[in-house]
């Protein structure tokens, strides 16, 4: 018999409709860096991201146990969703759709093995041209700073950014290009230089 932590999401999600409650456990285990990071980069705080994470997996269970998942083995696409949902409420209730907060992202969120070896000073100015470049980023429309985030601060496929936006990939692949096209108008703009000597 296969081991349940083993079992694709699918037949996760069969087994803890049919009461077998630590399937959940594994799902959300599986999920959770890149459903709370899809959550913290749009809120950029941790308490309101945490709180957000809670409220999505509340709402999933409660979804799940009124049998309304339907996605067949996209459980992450749909979880995000819900998440996507639930932060789009917090903007509402605080009024803040116009100005999202600013605040310094932390940089735990950006850190990449291929960093490990550089010295303290480049480190420095890595982490400043994270910053730099996630400001950019702040300045897209909502359609194009979503693509970026979700291709790659979260690692989505194409065909995951089409399916989650209810897209074609050609307008992901397009608005993924604009992107691009913007924030190369704004790094020249501003004259930034935004590699590493």
């Amino acid at each position: 018999m296969v081991e349940i932590k083993h079992l694709d999401d699918y037949a996760l999600v069969q087994k803890f409709v049919d009461g077998e409650h630590e399937c959940l456990e594994i799902l959300i285990t599986r999920h959770k860096n890149r459903i709370y990071t899809y959550i913290f980069m749009i809120v950029k705080n941790h308490a309101v991201a945490e709180d957000i994470f809670q409220d999505t997996f509340i709402k999933v269970i409660q979804s799940l146990k009124k049998g309304r998942y339907t996605e067949n083995g996209k459980f992450v696409s749909w979880a995000i969703r819900i998440a996507h949902n639930l932060i789009i409420d917090h903007f509402r209730k605080e009024k803040h759709l116009s100005t999202v907060s600013n605040d310094e992202t932390e940089v735990d969120i950006f850190n990449s093995p291929k960093f490990s070896d550089m010295n303290i000073e480049d480190n420095l100015v890595s982490e400043q041209i994270f910053r730099e470049v996630r400001h950019l980023i702040d300045e897209l429309p909502d359609d194009q700073r979503q693509v970026v985030i979700m291709r790659h601060y979260l690692g989505f496929s194409f065909r995951e950014i089409a399916e989650h936006s209810g897209v074609s990939i050609n307008t992901a692949l397009g608005r993924m290009r604009y992107a691009l096209i913007n924030l190369r108008k704004l790094i020249e703009e501003r004259q930034l230089n935004l590699t590493l000597s």
